[in-house]
């Protein structure tokens, strides 16, 4: 992972090299909680369909 950090900087960028580093380590942060929002909209609408 360190030598493609470094190939990255020098071929693009450290700005851009960065971006890209840190969308990569965000998105699967992103998905998890999108599943958890998911998860937690059903709970919601059988909580409210009880009622």
């Amino acid at each position: 992972m360190e030598v493609e950090l470094r190939n990255m900087i020098a071929n693009v960028g450290f700005h851009i090299a960065v971006s890209i580093f840190l969308l990569i380590r965000i998105e699967n942060k992103l998905s998890t909680l999108s599943e958890s929002i998911n998860g937690l909209s059903k709970i919601i609408e059988s909580a409210a369909q009880k009622r």
